[in-house]
């Protein structure tokens, strides 16, 4: 039944809706948020899907027997978890995590140590020659590698024969890296010169400056360069070949695991564990020190 009012001035009946019903034009509304939501989330869980996938392949895998790992099944028929106790007991394995544990953390080290002065000075001091220092970092980061291995391998091995160790490696790191200057000058920018001021005012200098005020409030620049540094020494290949690969004593994990494939081609479980093995405590790391790496990404930049 509907309510009707009447207007003494207008006879016209006004048709009002009924009491705890939604409006007409909400329902379009409505619908369309949920639509919305429905190909958001959609296209998110596809996403995370197409990510997620392969590493649930390699865990599978890696969980089956020698047999059933050469098959096309997707799922394991019984769950071979002795396969991690057989590549962590692997001769050389233990040897190559404590080289790369070395290498990239003594590097990351060095490299945090020695690139945050010189990001400090960049951006907060004023000196003659300051645009030209900054302009030779970038020039150093746009330049390959590739083109200084041959003159670095001949003073590394030739001049201070050091060729089968991890110190041609790890000792550069600490005179300070091109792209981590950038990034820790880039975040010290957004912090305000009023701190700094008022700091030194206190009576502090430019060390105690930089140790009590600067660092504390780059903590999220410092843990994003602090990641990428320890996650480029874990993954490289490059290095270990070029100056350890003559010393097994000496490999890293992702040299020696080219090695572990090579020895068991046939066995895809035990490569699969093996890569387990070699890919858990990045990712491990990386969800543990997600908050401030991503605030670190995201605040480098806002000056220019």
């Amino acid at each position: 039944m509907t309510l009707t009012d009447t207007n003494p001035t207008d006879e016209r009946p006004r048709t009002r809706p009924p009491a705890g019903g939604p409006a007409p034009a909400a329902r379009p509304r409505t619908r369309k948020a949920v639509l919305h939501w429905v190909a958001v989330h959609s296209l998110g869980v596809a996403a995370a899907l197409f990510f997620v996938l392969p590493f649930v392949f390699l865990f599978l895998t890696s969980l089956m027997s020698d047999h059933q790992a050469l098959t096309r099944d997707l799922w394991p028929r019984t769950w071979e978890w002795g396969n991690y106790a057989k590549v962590w007991h692997t001769p050389g394995f233990l040897t190559w995590w404590r080289n790369t544990l070395l290498y990239a953390g003594l590097g990351t080290l060095l490299t945090v140590v020695s690139s945050v002065p010189v990001a400090y000075a960049l951006a907060k001091f004023r000196f003659r020659g300051r645009r030209l220092a900054l302009l030779l970092v970038i020039a150093m980061m746009m330049l390959p590698p590739q083109v200084v291995v041959i003159p670095m391998y001949l003073f590394w091995a030739k001049q201070l024969d050091l060729s089968g160790t991890l110190w041609p490696l790890i000792v550069p790191m600490a005179f300070g890296d091109a792209f981590s200057i950038f990034l820790l000058r880039q975040f010290l920018l957004t912090i305000p010169d009023e701190y700094l001021d008022a700091a030194r005012v206190d009576g502090c200098g430019e060390l105690r400056t930089l140790l009590r005020v600067v660092l504390p409030m780059a903590r999220p620049g410092i843990a994003a360069v602090a990641l990428f540094q320890f996650f480029y020494a874990w993954n490289d290949y490059f290095g270990p070949q070029i100056y350890a690969s003559d010393n097994p004593a000496a490999w890293t994990l992702s040299y020696g695991l080219e090695s572990f494939k090579g020895a068991h081609h046939t066995n895809w479980n035990l490569t699969m564990a093996a890569t387990v093995l070699v890919m858990a405590p990045v990712i491990v790391l990386f969800f543990l020190a997600q908050k401030a790496f991503v605030e670190g990404v995201t605040l480098t930049g806002v000056k220019g």
